[in-house]
């Protein structure tokens, strides 16, 4: 019998664990400003949101977004799945709705079999068409190793908006999705063994977190993907000017999560996102292998927003500006 394919082992990294680390991005697009257009720029590069939003008119604005990665689990339709519902994620981060989006799929074609490839479209059409979204199309490249995702152009409300700038301090933090999946899926890379339970998180739209949180009010949130719950904080602190403080004790965490890391299945991405948040965080009595959960390059995560949701774990509040971005205790 052919033995199955393992596509993480044609990875360097996996999921969003693959992004260029947060301070080397910033340090890349310093300077890059966005192109002038003659719409009304909403959302561009100032501080990093999940998505760009121009205004088309009092009542509507155009969110646009996209996202794509290498394979974070072996089977290609959940792989499929998994990377669909991260780049939808993008527009209900920023409280939108995704109406149409396209295929970007990049195939080793003498390498993997195009019936593989197939089964990666499939698990998207799947995820779109449950979120209610039109997958139209798309391009793809033959390239040296498998990576896919999607480009998404969705609606908001330009009152309704959800961005990183717009907290204010006594807010809580609700973050909607336990975290985890980073070492979960580095362990699968490693040995094989499978985590329904990741995979679940993974292939969940953050759909209905996000009509929850435009419904309580919510204005300031993101989504919590490669830079882990820490690299997200950070920049939502950055950008609001004020102090993201954590109670470790409070993130939940997915089963087997807290044994991957005990044993070693951290990736680098995950380290990389410690380091860049260390000189700005007081970690208090925080061990490491709590910083680094807490840091864990999440793929497809939940939300991460200033407000209470029902069904979510408040896991922080917002204070005013101090010495340090972070505060985890």
């Amino acid at each position: 019998m052919t033995e199955p394919v393992r596509l993480t082992r044609y990875a360097r990294g996996g999921g969003c664990a693959c992004k260029i680390p947060p301070g080397e991005l910033e340090a890349m697009i310093a300077g890059l400003g966005p192109a002038v257009g003659t719409a009304e720029l909403l959302v561009g590069l100032d501080h990093g949101d999940d998505a760009a939003v121009v205004r088309l008119d009092e009542r509507t604005g155009l969110v646009s977004t996209a996202d794509f990665f290498t394979p974070v689990v072996d089977d290609a339709y959940d792989w499929g799945r998994i990377a669909a519902t991260n780049a939808l994620s993008d527009v209900y981060a920023m409280g939108g709705t995704p109406l149409v989006a396209l295929n970007l799929l990049c195939w080793p074609r003498d390498v993997l079999p195009l019936e593989l490839a197939r089964e990666v479209l499939r698990g998207g059409q799947d995820v779109a068409r449950d979120a209610g979204c039109h997958l139209a199309g798309g391009h793809s490249v033959d390239d040296d190793g498998p990576k896919y995702g999607l480009a998404v152009t969705g609606v908001v409300r330009p009152d309704e908006l959800i961005t990183l700038d717009a907290g204010q301090v006594g807010l809580p933090l609700s973050l909607t999705k336990p975290l985890g999946v980073g070492v979960l899926n580095t362990r699968h890379k490693h040995t094989g063994e499978r985590f329904p339970e990741a995979v679940a998180a993974m292939t969940t739209l953050n759909r209905d977190a996000a009509r929850a949180a435009v419904a309580a009010g919510v204005r300031c949130g993101t989504d919590v993907t490669g830079f882990g719950l820490l690299g997200h904080a950070a920049k939502l602190a950055r950008a609001s000017g004020l102090t993201v403080a954590l109670d470790a004790a409070r993130v939940p965490y997915l089963a087997g999560a807290r044994e991957a890391v005990r044993d070693g299945y951290v990736s680098g991405g995950s380290r990389r996102n410690l380091d860049w948040v260390t000189p700005w965080t007081d970690f208090g009595r925080v061990g490491e292998d709590d910083r680094l959960l807490l840091a864990d390059a999440q793929t497809s995560g939940g939300l991460l927003v200033a407000g209470e949701l029902p069904g979510a774990t408040v896991v922080g509040e917002l204070r005013p500006q101090g010495e340090h971005l972070l505060v985890v205790g």
